[in-house]
C-alpha cells in the first residue's frame, strides 16, 4: 500500500476511526481528503522547492507558489470558520494530512494570524496528545533534519530513467 491518502483511507476503515461511518460524513471527509492531496500538499511542496530548495532563485515561481499556498490557506480559513474540523465537528483523516502541511507556514512565508479559524484549528490540532506523541518520537528519530546535496539528488534528481531502473 503506498500514497499517503490511500494510507489513511485504509486504516481509518481497517480501526473504525478517523471517518465517519455514515455516507454524507465519509463523502466530506474524502472530500478534504482529496482537496489535500490534489491541492495544498502538491502546492505547498512547490512553495517549499522554489522558496528553500531550487538552485536558482525564480521571483515568478517563488511569488506563484507563495500566493497559492496563501490562497489555499484562505480556504482553509473559509471552511474552518463554522466547524472545528474540516470533515465538521469530529477530527478526521482530512485533517491529519491537511495539518503537516501547516506546521512549516513560517518556511512557506505565512503568517496564521491573517487565518483565525485555521489558527484555531492548527492549535486545537497541535495540542492533541496523539500529535504531540508523534512529533516527539519524530524528534527523537531524526533530530535535525538534513538537506544535503545526497538528499536533494534523491528528492529532486529523479526523472524517467530512475523509475524505469528500480
Amino acid at each position: 500500500l503506498f500514497e499517503s491518502g490511500a494510507i489513511l483511507l485504509y486504516l481509518a476503515d481497517k480501526t473504525g476511526q478517523f471517518i465517519p461511518p455514515d455516507m454524507r460524513g465519509r463523502t466530506e471527509t474524502l472530500q478534504w481528503l482529496f482537496w489535500q492531496m490534489g491541492g495544498l500538499g502538491p502546492m505547498a511542496g512547490q512553495n517549499h522547492h522554489f522558496v528553500q530548495y531550487a538552485p536558482e532563485r525564480i521571483p515568478y515561481a517563488m511569488e506563484r507558489y507563495v500566493k497559492e499556498t496563501a490562497r489555499l490557506y484562505a480556504v482553509l480559513d473559509k471552511r474552518l470558520a463554522d466547524r472545528p474540523f474540516l470533515a465538521g465537528q469530529d477530527y478526521t483523516i482530512a485533517d491529519m494530512a491537511s495539518y503537516p502541511w501547516v506546521v512549516p507556514h513560517e518556511r512557506q512565508q505565512q503568517d496564521l494570524d491573517d487565518f483565525p479559524n485555521l489558527k484555531r484549528w492548527f492549535a486545537q490540532i497541535a495540542e492533541r496528545p496523539a500529535t504531540q506523541r508523534a512529533y516527539a518520537l519524530a524528534e527523537q528519530i531524526n533530530p535535525r533534519p538534513v538537506m544535503d546535496e545526497a538528499a536533494k539528488k534523491v528528492m529532486f534528481g529523479q526523472d524517467a530513467t530512475s523509475v524505469r531502473r528500480d
